[in-house]
């Protein structure tokens, strides 16, 4: 095939079977393998929607800059598309990127401004008010504002939904995946729901979020906030992109189960996904009792390994971490 720019490839990725992972598991269960997009991630739809958008409605103009927070990867396709387009690219991070997201991010031409990761959200130095006020401060600057941009919701609606529909031939019965901005989940579950009432929206969330008490109280609850170590996954915020209606319930997952398994997807299915797709398979690991053969499940997994290799998948780390012991990846060599 051949296409005019790197942008004209972005979605249409694959549902892979899930095998060895699964054996014990009565449903079937597929993988939406977003890590096939250019910028190995489900955040390339976000970040060309967003952009296009703001292009039609005046928004954004001819050598203007794009600004957001993010954790990595909608900042790697904001700045993709930017190049493409022409555009300018700043970002704010926090401190819990890794350091191959953020090389990544500067690689691809983005101004990449570093901020504290355990401070307020409404803290000047967060990187959500610091994204906001540099959108302030810049000429010509678009703030992309993927957490609560509901154009972030619609390109999944738009695209990763329909594709999951067709793919499963409408068979589907569960859709699992983390929930942070939740615009992958929210907007490819919006379209599905449609398709069929009777669908399982389930979201995943960490330990050190808010969203799942949120959830179940609709209470705001700063004490559930603390520091953890999955990325994209969970929030100290209750973005718009999260519906709550939509979503059946959320399930909570640690930070070492998730790095697990993420490490057993690439050894037992040879595919290197990222640390929310680890995060979603033990989603599917504690709810297994209520599955059946009749079910027919689809995880999402956002991003591809790459961008952990320095974490999850560096034997360093996790043995820093806590979550590995020194004799169990003797073991595992």
């Amino acid at each position: 095939m051949v296409f005019n720019n790197i942008l004209e490839t972005i979605g249409k990725t694959p549902l892979i079977r899930l095998n060895h992972v699964v054996s014990h598991i009565p449903a079937t269960v597929y993988a939406k393998v977003e890590a096939f997009n250019p910028g190995l991630s489900a955040k390339d739809r976000i970040a060309l929607h967003i952009i296009e958008r703001a292009e039609r409605l005046g928004h954004l103009k001819p050598g203007g800059t794009v600004v957001d927070a993010t954790s990595g990867n909608t900042g790697f396709s904001l700045a993709m598309v930017a190049a493409i387009k022409g555009y300018k690219c700043v970002l704010t991070v926090t401190s819990k990127i890794s350091e191959d997201k953020l090389n990544n991010l500067r690689a691809m031409g983005a101004e990449v401004i570093l901020c504290p990761q355990d401070v307020a959200p409404n803290d000047p130095r967060s990187y959500y008010r610091r994204a906001e006020q540099l959108a302030k401060e810049i000429p010509g600057a678009y703030y992309a504002n993927q957490n609560f941009n509901l154009d972030n919701a619609d390109a999944h609606y738009l695209s990763t939904g329909p594709e999951i529909w067709e793919q499963t031939q409408g068979r589907i019965t569960h859709l699992i995946g983390s929930a942070s901005t939740g615009g992958t989940l929210c907007g490819s579950g919006r379209f599905l729901r449609e398709q069929n009432p009777d669908l399982q929206v389930i979201a995943v969330d960490a330990y050190g979020s808010v969203l799942k008490k949120y959830h179940e109280t609709g209470v705001y609850d700063e004490a559930e906030i603390y520091s953890y170590r999955i990325e994209g996954t969970g929030k100290n915020i209750i973005p718009a992109n999260v519906d709550f209606e939509l979503i059946n319930r959320f399930v909570k997952v640690t930070d070492q189960d998730s790095a697990l398994r993420a490490r057993e997807i690439a050894r037992q299915e040879g595919m290197l996904v990222g640390y929310s797709s680890g995060a979603a398979l033990q989603c599917l690991q504690q709810i297994q009792s209520e599955l059946t053969e009749n079910d027919f499940v689809v995880l999402l997994f956002a991003d591809h390994g790459c961008k952990y290799v320095s974490k999850v998948f560096s034997d360093k780390w996790m043995v820093e971490q806590g979550f590995l012991q020194e004799e169990e990846i003797a073991e595992l060599c």
